[in-house]
């Protein structure tokens, strides 16, 4: 079976721009890759694949190109005894181009310096419940690599710039083939740089980059929680050779409060209160994040009741209504009693038993008997 022509196997006519070219080829490399098509479909979709690939590697090199259309399939099939021994396209400027679109990833185009964008930090930040709840802004001091001033990122001595790999050309990688195979490496002279710095900056020691702590201001928001993240964008590591800036993400961590615990928007307490205000019922002073607030006891109150204040809970932080706080009391049993007060605990005792009183939050019999005991005792 003859060979399509490249030009209409990518779809493009000959006057196409190279840019166009790459174009067409990353439109079918995604639509035939292999991982994009399974079942009957694949072994046709991989021989479109490899006829596109085919074509990509001829028509992006100037040479090959030239020769193509002047000869044809002929002038650059070495099995028709006509190609060129090296000099095709870079297979690591194909992958890069093509499989960074289709997986999401993606670096720099062939030839010169590599840039490459700098490393994300984490920043570690712990707050109190109080600044966390209300929100805050907090300074943080945070170690880096920034750009260089002096060579503005460059590497070089002031005046001088680097010089591209005559290893690589420039790519920052090496291509070994043998027949139909291709194996690329890394560019051992340049490490994969595609440039080499023949006068390093004295001030980087041609880094690009030079270690600095950077005080930031940061603003949280109000209503954060352990384990939200705030994304502070360009703060990050400086990128080499003139790439952008990574990110700095603080990691907020709430501190452990004395008195209340959060879950959610709501918060949690525990509040002590007498047998006395129990069985009778009273009025109860509650601390809140933002003061003091009165509670109503009724009477009857058993341990462990809780208790909901509407609206002193926590906002949260991506909208919506305000959280609760949720009360629980706690009767205090009463230790260390003196004789006079153990005399009137048991007397108390044997008032409810003769009374007939239950002890129960629902029986207003047990609630009037403990009152008039009371009465009588002169409380």
């Amino acid at each position: 079976m003859a060979k399509r022509d490249y030009y209409e196997v990518l779809g493009v006519n000959k006057n196409a721009s190279e840019a166009d070219i790459k174009k067409a080829y990353r439109r079918l490399a995604m639509k035939y890759h292999p991982d994009r098509n399974t079942g009957d479909a694949a072994v046709e979709a991989e021989e479109k694949f490899k006829e596109a690939k085919e074509a990509y590697e001829v028509l992006t090199d100037a040479q090959k190109r030239a020769t193509y259309d002047q000869f044809g399939h002929a002038g650059v099939d070495p099995s028709m005894g006509g190609g060129f021994g090296g000099g095709s396209a870079n297979f690591s400027d194909i992958f890069g181009d093509v499989f960074g679109d289709i997986f999401g990833g993606g670096r720099g185009g062939g030839g010169g310096s590599r840039a490459h964008r700098g490393a994300d930090l984490r920043y570690n930040l712990q707050l109190s419940l109080e600044d966390a709840v209300a929100g805050t802004t907090v300074k943080i001091r945070v170690p880096t690599l920034v750009k260089c001033d002096v060579c503005a990122g460059s590497g070089a001595r002031k005046g001088t710039t680097p010089k591209t790999c005559d290893t690589c050309g420039g790519h920052g990688q090496v291509r070994m083939q043998q027949g139909f195979f291709s194996v690329q490496q890394t560019c051992p002279r340049c490490h994969g740089k595609g440039t080499m710095i023949e006068d390093p900056c004295p001030n980087c020691h041609g880094q690009g980059r030079v270690q600095e702590h950077k005080t930031l201001s940061v603003k949280v928001p109000p209503g954060v929680d352990s384990g939200d993240r705030i994304r502070l964008a360009g703060e990050g590591e400086a990128g080499e050779h003139g790439g952008p800036p990574g990110d700095l993400y603080v990691q907020v961590a709430v501190k452990p409060h004395e008195i209340f615990s959060r879950e959610d928007n709501h918060l949690y307490c525990e509040v002590p209160i007498s047998f006395a205000v129990a069985a009778l019922g009273g009025e109860l002073e509650v601390p809140t994040l933002d003061g003091k607030v009165i509670l109503k006891i009724p009477a009857g109150t058993q341990t462990g009741r809780l208790f909901r204040m509407r609206g002193k809970g926590v906002k949260p932080v991506r909208g919506g209504p305000m959280g609760d706080l949720m009360c629980r009391v706690l009767v205090e049993t009463p230790i260390k009693l003196t004789a006079e007060q153990e005399d009137l605990i048991k007397r108390l005792d044997e008032s409810m038993k003769k009374g007939g009183a239950k002890h129960s939050p629902h029986s207003t019999s047990w609630v009037d008997g403990v009152k008039k005991f009371f009465e009588n005792m002169g409380f």
